[in-house]
């Protein structure tokens, strides 16, 4: 596949490694001349420096001849007009990198009237990550399907459970629970779980159900989820907006620490249940003040990866 990549940042990098390993013949563009170099002798693809939200570079690039354009810089809008352009060879399908809160509802509108086939929202689909773990710390694994309204999440039985040595049959007449029962791990191998299946001690169940029927069942067998009651967030970007909406929904009540100035005030305004603190989270102090010993959990969501790892370090220290 003839494919073009605007934008060498991680995304970028990310995906012109996978695509490149893949067999695909990648073009990548980036204003950026020693990013460029630096792409072009690590892997076998064409490197273009300029701007690629213009027809020159675009035609340069190959835009009538490729099958696939992805724009993934930091720029939403920029993102937007360079697949809004590449639409001039009508045959290419085109994939944005779309990560602000201000465009979360209008991604049907973009797909529909800019005609993209995909728009990619990563810090969306990592809070949403985050809340499933926040939401259910027990489980072993959660899939979502049809826009996150259905999961498919898969837990241990413990040993004192109720349904340790009930069939599938009997746990449907006597919770009356709207779950599908999908299938079950034990040393001996995996079963389906028909209707005469029998539970035991230690088995790795999977079930298909919407969030509110699975919290709903899970709390009539009496299965202890570990979900989290209050959550402190380090960080005020795109990610904790979304996680904001996300966390409240459920009942979860959030702390966010930010030393932006207005980035607090955006948050306050946007979320007026959520308690925002303008401080430097880096100040071991600061959190201990803010209660991270009484915190079901923290999560660091600043802008350095290494200071969302030593926060997390002494977050656990501290638990």
């Amino acid at each position: 596949m003839n494919i073009i990549i605007v934008g060498c940042g991680k995304v970028g990098q990310t995906l012109i490694e996978q695509l490149n390993v893949e067999g695909n013949l990648v073009t990548v563009i980036d204003r950026d001349a020693e990013k460029i170099s630096s792409i072009v002798h690590r892997f076998d693809v064409m490197g273009i420096v300029g701007n690629g939200a213009t027809h020159a570079v675009l035609d340069e690039a190959g835009i009538d001849r490729a099958d696939l354009l992805i724009a993934v810089t930091g720029s939403d809008e920029y993102n937007l007009l360079c697949c809004l352009l590449a639409k001039k060879n009508p045959k290419i399908h085109t994939i944005a990198r779309v990560k602000s809160p201000d465009y979360s509802n209008e991604t049907t509108y973009f797909k529909e009237q800019l005609g993209l086939a995909m728009i990619v929202n990563q810090e969306f689909l990592a809070a949403e990550e985050i809340s499933r773990v926040l939401r259910f710390p027990s489980a072993l694994k959660i899939d979502t399907f049809a826009g996150g309204r259905v999961e498919l999440m898969q837990f241990r039985l413990p040993r004192a459970n109720i349904l340790a040595g009930m069939s599938v049959k009997n746990v449907m007449a006597e919770y009356h629970s709207d779950i599908l029962f999908c299938s079950v791990e034990r040393e001996e191998g995996a079963f389906i779980a028909k209707g005469d299946f029998i539970f035991r001690p230690n088995d790795i169940i999977s079930i298909i159900a919407t969030p509110k029927n699975a919290t709903e069942f899970f709390r009539k067998i009496q299965y202890k989820t570990n979900a989290v009651k209050n959550v402190m967030i380090v960080g005020g970007g795109e990610m904790t907006h979304y996680l904001c909406n996300l966390l409240t929904k459920t009942g979860i009540s959030v702390k966010v620490i930010e030393k932006n100035k207005e980035r607090c005030e955006e948050i306050c305004t946007t979320w007026p249940g959520v308690t925002v603190i303008h401080a430097d989270a880096t100040d071991q102090i600061i959190l201990m003040e803010e209660g991270l010993a009484s915190a079901g959990a923290l999560v660091a969501l600043t802008d350095l990866d290494e200071e969302n790892i030593l926060l997390s370090l002494f977050a656990k220290r501290e638990s």
